[in-house]
């Protein structure tokens, strides 16, 4: 991971997939990204097959779905690596790549049976299907779902009947079926919570838009007696967290790779408008202030990408990375957001209009502040790990 000079970088096949995203989010994604309306949440379906197509001819599909799922197997590293490069575009923090690099279903279905995951997985690594949802948030919180998960599964004989409400959830427009956690056992009990496979469409459930800072739109789904098949829970009964254990740790990591990626377009854009702009008859390049400004903004970033890369590394040797992982998020999401903040700053009136995209990722990373955990959230599991 070194070189002779001393220098941290890259494994050569990683340096060697990321110039591959590198030209094709430069050559396919953003000329098609050019064509579509500043807060467009993704391109026609005719758009997205063939931008689907030409990333799986390249091998970029399925790059977090293990080898013998029929997936690429990546590295959680790897995962980081696409992520911020796949995340350089307007749509780049909930649409990195503009969906091109599909293909991977919920973690949580790879601990399933081999039925479940060959009916609900197997089409979307084969690019047949699209993006589930996952249910987690409730009107109660979502912070420590032990304690505020109390949409409630009942079971009588061969199936669960579903009763409550989830919040913020995302996909649940466009989806088929999604990852559902409820409750089992009693309120505060880790080992009372469920989870299911439940039919996105199916009668007694219910979806209201909640339209929200970012350009995308979150859902409230209700469910009044909603009937599920025992055969759709995943694991056993009571087994719903600790199967999502690495979707609610591991997650985090890559999750930050796309607000870095954005960081990292933003301060390059940024540089060359300093360079080129003008004020008082001098470029704001030569301006004290602005130098200070740009450079704060490139150590921070170095040290959110390299503590990213370090949680990245530990995930992949096997290590507990809850800490790590909530590190990584914490930094990473507001050092991002701290940045495109100056960026904007730096680019005065013209940055906060649709004529450039900072004021889209300005209110996107605002959002990437809170889910995955909200920063004080984060802040809260590190101070606990390190004072236990």
């Amino acid at each position: 991971m070194t070189n002779p000079t001393g220098a941290w970088e890259l494994p050569d096949e990683l340096s060697m997939l990321r110039d591959t995203v590198r030209r094709f989010m430069r050559d396919v994604v953003t000329p098609l990204e050019d064509t579509l309306e500043h807060n467009a949440t993704g391109p026609s379906s005719g758009q997205l097959h063939d931008l689907q197509r030409r990333a799986r001819e390249i091998g970029l599909w399925a790059l977090a779905t293990p080898e013998s799922f029929g997936g690429a197997g990546l590295s959680v590293l790897g995962q980081c690596v696409v992520a911020e490069e796949a995340a350089k575009c307007r749509m780049g923090a909930f649409f990195p790549a503009l969906g091109a690099f599909g293909g991977n279903p919920p973690s949580v279905l790879f601990k399933g049976t081999p039925e479940q995951f060959e009916r609900y997985g197997r089409p979307i690594v084969e690019g047949r299907a699209g993006r589930p949802f996952t249910a987690i948030s409730e009107p109660s919180g979502g912070s420590d779902p032990a304690r505020a998960i109390q949409c409630r599964a009942t079971r009588h004989g061969d199936h669960y009947v579903i009763s409550g409400t989830k919040l913020w959830t995302t996909h649940a427009g466009t989806a088929e079926w999604g990852i559902l956690y409820a409750r089992t056992g009693e309120l505060g009990d880790r080992g009372a919570i469920s989870c299911f496979v439940i039919d996105a469409n199916g009668p007694g459930l219910t979806k209201r838009r909640i339209g929200v800072m970012s350009s995308y739109s979150l859902f409230e789904l209700h469910f009044d007696g909603v009937e599920v098949p025992v055969e759709n829970r995943i694991g056993d009964e009571g087994q719903g967290l600790r199967l999502a254990t690495d979707y609610l740790v591991h997650s985090r990591i890559p999750y930050t790779a796309g607000p870095i990626g954005i960081a990292q377009m933003a301060l390059d854009m940024t540089i060359e408008w300093c360079k080129t702009r003008e004020t008082f008859g001098a470029p704001l390049a030569k301006r004290q202030g602005v130098q200070w400004m740009i450079a704060d903004s490139a150590i921070e970033l170095r040290a959110a990408r390299l503590l990213m890369y370090q949680a990245a590394w530990n995930a992949d040797l096997g290590k507990d990375v809850r800490t790590d992982a909530s590190v990584c998020k914490l930094t990473g999401t507001e050092t991002a957001f701290r940045i495109v903040d100056r960026c904007v700053q730096l680019f005065g009136a013209l940055g906060m209009s649709q004529e450039m995209p900072l004021e889209r990722w300005f209110r996107d990373l605002r959002v990437k502040r809170l889910g995955e955990g909200a920063s004080e959230v984060m802040r809260t599991q590190i101070g606990q790990a390190l004072l236990a």
